[in-house]
């Protein structure tokens, strides 16, 4: 039996409206964003904060039960890396990190119109295939 995989879609904002995703998500700078999300019942999530949040957990909770958690560290901490995860929102869908591959193609359909209108610089469909995973060298765990 082939595994079925799961999928996420992942939003790219210009540097204005990414600072006010974080900031102010229901501004109506977003509203055009807003509208799609709602009627998927999706929301956003800034890799660098939830980047952020998986290392404030782990050093309350205990480093070494977070496997990411230098890589992750080192990346939060690189300006050049931090101002690209701060425009790079995952899209959860019915509060799901990942969803089967029809919510990320109704995703993927909706918001395509908007990429290149100021707003969405681009989109990315990222999968839970193993295989297609870059792996964290060694060092880094």
């Amino acid at each position: 039996m082939t595994e079925q995989w799961k999928y996420q879609i992942r939003v790219y904002l210009d540097d204005e409206a990414a600072e006010i995703a974080r900031t102010d998500p229901a501004s109506p700078a977003l509203h055009p964003l807003a509208d799609i999300l709602a009627r998927h019942d999706a929301t956003l999530k800034s890799q660098f904060d939830a980047f952020a949040e998986y290392v404030a957990e782990a050093e309350q909770n205990g480093v070494e039960h977070y496997p990411l958690y230098k890589w992750t560290k080192l990346t939060i901490e690189d300006p050049a890396k931090q101002a690209q995860h701060s425009k790079s929102f995952a899209l959860r869908a019915g509060g799901d990190e990942v969803y089967p591959a029809t919510t990320a193609d109704a995703l993927e359909a909706a918001l395509q119109p908007l990429v290149g209108g100021g707003l969405v610089t681009r989109l990315s469909r990222h999968d839970t295939n193993p295989a297609n995973t870059i792996p964290i060298p060694e060092h880094l765990r």
